[in-house]
């Protein structure tokens, strides 16, 4: 217990998972919180103080699942094992902590997303904002500075599970581990001297970090620090830092990646709702996780955009040699993970066989790949090819060294082949050949003592036995020495049978412990190799996501779009990715987008289930294809590159931060005046809809005004408000359009198609008729809407809640009872008398009379 008490105090933030023989326990405040959080028991033990210590445990063998569930509750936990064995240990076992997993730092294949990294962020205050990102599954180190008000939106590109931030900085991260270092540690200093330490450098000139990378820097030194105080054993996996500037990518808000349904639905429930799924065609995780990446980072270079363009055209173009290379792909594991895992001795003797494999179909993916055409065309690919490596010394060593199938785990089946070391084999011809040397050994001392029911046999407290019934005992040879009594049988063992228990028992533990000494050079041989795996795995995920680029332009037809400096964004016959994919065939209605520097403001009007929404999102994703590398669906597109892409369409509460629909509204609003440029494109939906009309209307002019006149972006908006149409009059760069819907009666069909022009109608009647309302509500409604029409006081002319059903109503939504009369009556066989009569029951019927 002293022993336990000093480790824990040294991971006091950490449930100790204590190694006690085959069990891990917990004691005092852990034991109770794990017994809360994974159901288990909650024992005492005396520890010879004057009170139990509160005790729980989990078997050995049943570690990972207790560990997820606590590190899926947002625990860490610090691993002790016992490094020596107990049975030459000089006292208490000595201990020591291996590991801490904390949500950040997690390396199970089992409990990773493959197709999402699992970042690892620090981040340091500052102008600008230092930030560092480790993920210790593939080896990733990325330092970037950040414009402070981009910091949210660059955070949400990473989505950490976990953040490393200074002592004194107390801003809030909700949804996130947050774990506190000393101020000292964040230093760009000290950061510069753990980085030059870590990657064995003179300098970090080689890594190209310049002055103003100085508070990345010092992220990048503390979030390096923490990592080793997690993983002790080292951090062989981490590749050199790539360092990122503002500038070269597009921040994306959480309001636009929301409402544009980047990489998440606002309908969870509803699979294939995202532009990740509809751009997925990736076969690698590799690739998964980069496509990822390029969504929520779409580029602001030109020349780095129309790169990946010349990589999907030459891909486009080549239908037969696209389908070649993603077949090769095919088959890839996750390279990038596997290696690793392997390298930090994490591997099992099954991810050795998946990396083996893996890299066996690297030269069909060399082959496909110089069998594209036109690739001289792209820099991308020729760069890939340039750079593709086989590993054929690696991959002769694995071949060489493991059986076809390896098992999970070391010790469920044989890992390495016969013939790859020849102690192995001779231990293992021991350990094998004991069947046949017991069935021989038996058949010989049968036939020499005579005794037919002899029978040779095996138990773990007595060893190997011959044993012999009592019946039979006068018969049993001078040779035989009796081991063990029994009822009914002597149990003997002879010269022969000791001197082969002695060689035999110990040759399954020899051959277990000679497949970990053939394992472990393996392993050191993938972390010798393991810079070249990383970067082989880079080049295949950049493969495999232009490939699947290419393959969802050809199925979606899309086409390139030609990108420009200036302002302009025309889009001819432009759809919407995802939605597309939701309707049947040739029912989504393609429409035109023009937005350049003389008409660079769209006041969009029309009733609800329109489209408008559908407008304004499509529009937002085909800038967000184009810059991010992917081919747009249209006929044609020519885009002017922008800085952001901002979006406001709905809206909700934010009930845990005490803010109204209408107060998110407007915080979103600020944000966009606030941080658009010229360059920038905003797509806002029905400003001001969350409080009184007037004040609404007000609003949305204003907004609308500074984003014309003070700002001067490209802008859709998306309103109801028809008095915003008026603005065209006095906005010079401002046009209205509407959403056409056709009136058939007292019908409307909505047309989806956009026209010059602003809306004079709003149809909300109707929408609310199409949505189910009950027919009295409906036709109170009219009744309202045409007494507010034309001028009148709505209170004073209420009508009673429930008329009479005979009465004639101006929008009664049935035919009138007299009506249906009236066609069935025939007035060429009445008689005069029984037409009268007939109009005094009418007349009756509406109570007139």
């Amino acid at each position: 217990m002293q022993q336990y008490r000093e480790i824990k105090a040294r991971h006091a933030d950490a449930i100790l998972f204590f190694r006690m023989g085959d069990f891990y326990e917990m004691f005092f405040d852990d034991a109770k919180l794990a017994s809360q959080e994974l159901g288990l028991t909650l024992t005492s033990r005396n520890s010879g103080g004057a009170a139990d210590v509160p005790l729980a445990g989990v078997p050995v063998k049943a570690r990972d699942e207790y560990l997820r569930r606590l590190i899926e509750r947002g625990h860490r936990v610090a691993i002790c094992e016992q490094i020596e064995d107990p049975k030459a240990a000089k006292g208490v076992v000595r201990r020591a902590v291996v590991e801490t997993i904390t949500p950040g730092a997690i390396m199970a294949e089992e409990w990773l997303d493959g197709t999402r990294n699992n970042f690892l962020v620090a981040v340091h205050p500052g102008e600008p904002v230092g930030l560092a990102a480790i993920d210790l599954s593939t080896g990733e180190f990325i330092l970037e500075s950040v414009e402070e008000t981009d910091l949210e939106a660059v955070l949400a590109r990473y989505t950490p599970r976990e953040l490393v931030v200074p002592e004194s900085h107390g801003g809030p991260f909700a949804g996130v581990m947050v774990s506190r270092r000393p101020d000292g540690d964040f230093s760009p200093a000290a950061g510069t001297a753990a980085l030059i330490d870590h990657f064995g450098l003179a300098t970090l000139d080689g890594l190209g970090i310049a002055e103003r990378d100085a508070s990345a820097v010092g992220a990048g030194g503390a979030l390096l620090r923490y990592a080793r105080d997690l993983q002790p054993a080292g951090l062989p996996q981490l590749a050199r830092p790539q360092v990122h500037r503002p500038g070269t990518t597009m921040p994306l808000d959480q309001m636009t990646r929301r409402n544009l349904e980047l990489v998440e639905s606002l309908q969870t429930s509803a699979p294939g709702t995202t532009l990740l799924d509809v751009l997925d065609r990736t076969v690698t995780p590799m690739g998964g996780r980069l496509l990822r990446q390029w969504i929520l980072a779409p580029l602001r270079d030109r020349a780095a955009i129309e790169a990946r363009h010349d990589a999907l055209e030459t891909l486009y173009t080549d239908a037969r040699g696209r389908e070649r290379l993603r077949e090769a792909l095919n088959g890839v594991r996750d390279l990038e993970r596997l290696a690793g895992r392997t390298a930090v001795g994490r591997g099992s003797p099954r991810d050795f066989g998946a990396l083996r494999d893996s890299l066996l179909l690297l030269p069909d993916v060399l082959s496909a790949l110089d069998g594209l055409g036109s690739r001289h065309d792209s820099a991308i690919l020729e760069d890939v090819a340039r750079g593709f490596d086989l590993h054929q010394s690696l991959v002769d060593r694995l071949r060489s060294t493991l059986v076809d199938h390896p098992p999970a785990a070391l010790g469920q089946a044989d890992s390495v082949r016969p013939g790859a070391d020849p102690a192995l084999d001779d231990a293992r011809d021991m350990r094998d050949g004991g069947k046949q040397f017991i069935a021989a050994l038996q058949a010989r001392e049968r036939q020499r003592t005579g005794i037919t029911s002899l029978k040779v046999g095996f138990n773990r407290v007595f060893g190997y036995y011959i044993e012999v019934t009592k019946a039979h005992r006068q018969a049993v040879p001078e040779d035989y020495e009796r081991r063990q009594t029994l009822t009914n049988a002597e149990r003997y063992v002879t010269p022969e049978l000791k001197d082969y228990e002695a060689r035999v028992l110990g040759a399954e533990e020899r051959a277990l412990e000679r497949e970990r000494e053939l394992l472990a050079v393996l392993r050191d041989a993938v972390a010798e190799r393991l810079p070249a795996l990383q970067r082989s795995a880079k080049l295949l995920a950049t493969l495999d996501v232009v490939t699947g680029l290419a393959d969802v332009a050809t199925r979606l037809r899309c086409v390139r779009p030609t990108l420009m400096d200036d302002l302009t964004l025309h889009l001819d016959q432009c759809r919407h990715p995802v939605v597309e994919q939701t309707l049947p065939p040739g029912r989504f209605v393609a429409n035109d987008i023009r937005l350049d520097v003389a008409e660079r403001v769209i006041l969009l009007t029309g009733p609800n289930m329109a489209g408008k929404s559908t407008i304004l999102r499509q529009t937002g994703l085909a800038v967000i294809l184009a810059q991010m590398g992917a081919f747009v669906p249209a006929e044609r597109a020519t885009i002017g590159i922008v800085d952001r892409v901002f979006t406001r369409v709905g809206a909700s509460d934010n009930l845990g931060g005490g803010q109204s629909t209408f107060m998110v509204e407007m915080a979103e609003t600020s944000a966009i005046l606030h941080n658009a440029t010229e360059r920038s494109l905003v797509l806002l939906d029905e400003i001001g809809r969350g409080t009184a009309t007037y004040d609404g209307v007000a609003i949305a002019w204003a907004t609308t005004e500074h984003l014309h006149d003070r700002t001067g972006c490209k802008t859709i908006f998306a309103t109801h408000y028809h008095e915003l149409t008026q603005l065209t009059e006095e906005l010079q760069h401002a046009r209205n359009y509407n959403v056409a819907v056709r009136e058939v009666g007292d019908e409307i069909v909505f047309l989806h198609r956009l026209e010059s022009g602003g809306a004079d109608r709003s149809y909300g009647i109707h929408v609310a008729q199409l949505a189910g309302l009950p027919a009295t509500a409906i036709e109170r409604a009219k009744e309202i809407l045409a007494l507010l029409e034309s001028g009148h006081h709505v209170a004073g002319e209420r009508l009673p809640r429930a008329p009479d059903p005979q009465q004639l109503g101006l929008f009664a939504p049935r035919e009138h009872p007299l009506v249906n009369d009236l066609r069935h009556l025939d007035p060429n066989r009445m008689t005069p008398m029984e037409a009268l009569q007939w109009l005094i029951d009418v007349k009756r019927r509406l109570g007139d009379g």
